[in-house]
């Protein structure tokens, strides 16, 4: 049997996706299961123990008759497609899969999530209720041993320590807690005895700069860490406090006692981060992140 999942997304979203991931694969120990995702997510998808081959959507635009017709190549000769994307874009890719059973909301395929609440669930519990209406009964918890980087000893790193996520899209400035506020937090974790360490990419160097103005301890791992750093990372950590972006998915999802900062930019109740067996993170969420003051924050640690 040949099945194909699509999930394309951001890492938020595709790190949400791993408890459906493993479910499907559970649900189809024999078949060989395609996952169709986009290059990000690609050399990550091809480590994970879910999927015996990875292919790449390159999202063309609609206008571009070859883009389209190598993506219906892709779509094509499957007996059961998962499309876990659910969105306009993945919908129109069922008439393109020659209209195969299809798991999703394209109007008309033969096994929709017939939920009209479904826009309103956190997206593990929408997934879940999808892959129930398809016959999917038992939903492991997915083992992300497969994830495991060096450790926090290939960072010349100790416990006790704590993660600091101060970054976010660069296009959502809304979505970050100030520089300085996670400085002083930072410093407060110094005092407590805990190593801050700040992830982010390259880009977020200088956030981790105003952090370390404030508590030197800090260590600056800012475009040093591969997502299984991360992983591993987050495996030693005492705690992580970061904004509402992918690592803190990926952070939660190893079962690091986390605190999630949301501005009134994304909703909690749809897109948090969870933990395994679903558990949630500790949620601080104010309309305005400039107006959260560190004594809050503090208060909240896990």
């Amino acid at each position: 049997m040949r099945i194909l999942v699509i999930r394309l997304g951001a890492l938020g979203d595709f790190v949400l996706s791993f408890a459906p991931f493993a479910a499907i694969r559970a649900h189809h120990p024999g078949a060989e299961i395609t996952l169709l995702t986009t290059a990000p997510f690609a050399a990550l998808a091809e480590r994970a123990p879910w999927f015996d081959r990875v292919s790449v959507d390159r999202r063309p635009s609609w206008w571009q008759v070859g883009g389209i017709a190598r993506l219906a190549r892709q779509l094509r000769g499957f007996d059961l497609v998962y499309d876990l994307q659910t969105s306009a874009r993945s919908a129109r890719y069922f008439r393109l899969a020659g209209r195969p059973p299809w798991s999703g909301v394209a109007p008309g395929c033969s096994l929709p999530h017939a939920n009209p609440a479904r826009d309103g669930m956190h997206t593990l519990e929408r997934q879940h209720e999808q892959l129930e209406m398809a016959g999917i009964a038992e939903f492991p918890t997915p083992d992300l041993a497969w994830l495991a980087g060096p450790g926090p000893e290939g960072f010349g790193l100790a416990p006790p320590y704590a993660l600091l996520v101060p970054g976010a899209a660069p296009h959502r400035p809304e979505k970050r807690w100030p520089a300085p506020r996670f400085g002083a937090l930072a410093a407060v974790l110094a005092r407590r005895g805990l190593i801050p360490v700040v992830l982010g990419t390259a880009a977020e160097a200088p956030l981790a700069a105003a952090i370390r103005a404030a508590a030197p301890a800090t260590r600056d791992l800012t475009g040093h860490t591969s997502i299984a750093d991360i992983a591993a990372l987050a495996a030693g950590a005492t705690l992580a406090v970061g904004n509402d972006t992918g690592p803190m998915h990926l952070i939660t999802a190893t079962g690091c006692p986390s605190l999630v900062l949301f501005s009134a930019a994304s909703d909690p109740a749809l897109t948090a981060p969870r933990g395994p067996h679903g558990a949630w993170p500790t949620v601080l969420r104010v309309a305005d992140l400039a107006d959260l003051p560190l004594e809050r924050v503090e208060a909240a640690l896990p």
